[in-house]
């Protein structure tokens, strides 16, 4: 005990007392917030997510040669009038395969790399491939006919 405590230690049960009636005093002119809790246990959660994800993109190697879902990538196009849908999956070359459909009737289907165009032309049905597709900046510009207006629908630049 020290020299200030009485032999029943009646100076610690008046300090937890005293205690008990500021906190008291502080809840009900300064109450904590009521999501405060919340914030606090997802702010130390997420306090070590960037240094995280530095870590991870310092991986240069793939982690697997397990194909999955990331290796389809599936893209659509509309103007409103006309859409296009692509499907992109890699093939065992390390190219790609484009297949595609579109909605509406096509005189033909070009697919620009560059300065690089393949050509080719939709099935009844609105479907058509490209095969072999190396990696890069690719755009896919589609040439039909509505009514009796020629059109040409150009999807913006993707990288494969």
């Amino acid at each position: 005990m020290s020299e200030n405590d009485g032999a029943d230690g009646s100076d610690n049960h008046e300090d937890a007392e005293l205690f008990a009636q500021l906190r008291a005093l502080w809840r009900d002119v300064d109450p904590m917030p009521a999501a405060l809790i919340d914030r606090m246990i997802a702010t130390v959660a997420a306090e070590g997510l960037s240094e995280e994800y530095a870590l991870l993109t310092l991986i240069e190697e793939p982690l697997g040669a397990v194909r999955g879902d990331a290796d389809a990538l599936t893209l659509q196009f509309s103007d409103g009038t006309t859409s296009i849908l692509l499907h992109v999956t890699r093939t065992a070359t390390g190219a790609h395969r484009v297949d595609g459909w579109v909605d509406s009737t096509s005189r033909a289907i070009e697919l620009a790399q560059g300065e690089h165009i393949r050509s080719t032309t939709a099935s009844d049905t609105g479907r058509f491939i490209f095969d072999e597709v190396p990696d890069g900046l690719t755009l896919v510009r589609l040439h039909t006919t509505v009514g009796d207006q020629e059109r040409t629908v150009t999807t913006p630049q993707f990288e494969l």
